[in-house]
């Protein structure tokens, strides 16, 4: 258990823990949803007789009651996005072994190679590190809860890497929600934890039925890649990608960064310009989750542009931050092609 983290296996009034415990690891997947399930009727009902069980959010804020106002409403699914840059010593190292050239100049090099021979300079995530890590949570019914960037301002690799996977599992493991993150985000996630030490035993389930595997690519209760929904798990691909998408629905895309910036960005320091560009990714990739829940069926057309409204609503009172101004500035409001009933 790392430091910080509540010790919620020996916690013997967290019924729901004992339970899932019971369980072969191939079904803690299933059980995890059935938690939460149990959770909401027992909010709603609560039991005639004995205690309540005490879910993961309320014995935090017993520990830790600075926490009860951020987790007063349960997280349900995590919309994130992350943004990188090529790590310079290990481009120099591994690329360049037998040459004298600095490490910055070695990116460089090697972004020229990829240029010249695939047409673009982007630099395989083996070789890249996180420098924003932006998260949305987001409740059961598809509301915008927080929206939080890991490790603001300092930005550490090591500690954003360790903050997302812990929130994770803290969170009771819910949903994550990306656009693109199965061939990019998740991949990079997986490497920094591998390179930094940290333990994501049950996002591996190793011991579990590989179908119910988190991991498992069609597991969309674990991960719910948007991309892979719009294009019918890679049967095609959307040209434009999650620009285009949000654009369909009246939402800004992309502004003044592009993602093939980051780089020179990061070398010219400027890390805040950075995490803004990924905090509206985020805001992005979350409306079209709630456009995509219409189109899944979960949620109707006139849930998702009441939710849509209150998200705005959220992002005018919290104007004086820069990256929720520049959003704002770039709003479209989707017109409906349906006649007024």
């Amino acid at each position: 258990m790392r430091s910080g983290l509540v010790n919620l296996e020996s916690c013997e009034t967290y019924h729901h823990r004992t339970f899932k415990r019971c369980l072969p690891a191939g079904q803690r997947a299933v059980a995890s949803h059935i938690r939460f399930a149990l959770e909401h009727l027992l909010t709603k009902y609560p039991p005639l007789i004995g205690p309540a069980p005490v879910s993961p959010q309320l014995y935090r804020m017993k520990k830790h009651p600075i926490m009860a106002g951020k987790m007063s409403q349960s997280v349900r699914y995590l919309v994130f996005d992350i943004e990188s840059v090529a790590d310079p010593q290990l481009v120099s190292k591994l690329k360049y072994p037998h040459e004298e050239i600095e490490p910055n100049e070695a990116v460089r090099k090697f972004r020229d190679e990829l240029l010249e021979k695939s047409g673009s300079d982007f630099i395989p995530y083996s070789y890249q590190l996180p420098v924003s890590v932006v998260v949305a949570k987001v409740a059961a019914d598809f509301r915008l809860i927080d929206l939080v960037s890991l490790d603001e301002p300092h930005f550490r690799p090591h500690v954003m890497i360790d903050k997302f996977w812990r929130g994770w599992h803290v969170y009771g493991q819910p949903t994550l929600v990306s656009f693109n993150g199965r061939g990019f985000d998740i991949p990079l996630l997986e490497l920094a934890a591998f390179r930094y030490g940290v333990a994501i035993p049950l996002w591996f389930a190793i011991k579990a039925k590989t179908y119910e595997q988190p991991r498992n690519r069609y597991n969309s209760e674990a991960h719910l890649d948007l991309c892979e929904i719009l294009t019918n798990y890679g049967a095609t691909r959307i040209s434009g990608g999650l620009n285009l998408v949000a654009n369909l629905i009246g939402k800004p895309g992309k502004m003044d960064v592009q993602g093939d910036m980051v780089q020179d960005l990061y070398e010219q320091g400027e890390t805040e310009r950075i995490d803004n560009y990924c905090r509206c990714d985020v805001l992005d990739t979350y409306f079209v989750f709630l456009r995509t829940s219409v189109l899944t069926g979960q949620l109707s057309l006139e849930q998702e542009q009441t939710i849509v409204g209150e998200t705005k609503s959220w992002l005018q009172e919290r104007r004086d931050h820069p990256a929720y101004r520049m959003y704002l500035d770039g709003w479209g409001d989707w017109v409906s092609p349906w006649p007024e009933q």
